[in-house]
């Protein structure tokens, strides 16, 4: 057997991958609505009655 597969490191790989495909998303989801959602919830919490 001169020629082995590990396919070990290819499951782990594709894990990192994935991870940094779902980083990006979430980081450009902040960066397109990051505004609006700190506005709603300024306008939430100035909206809550005083305790």
């Amino acid at each position: 057997m001169l020629y082995t597969t590990y396919e070990d490191g290819q499951g782990l790989a594709e894990y990192a991958l994935l991870l940094m495909l779902i980083a990006i998303v979430l980081i450009l989801i902040v960066a397109i609505f990051g505004g609006q959602v700190a506005s709603l919830f300024s306008s939430v919490i100035s909206a809550w009655p005083a305790m």
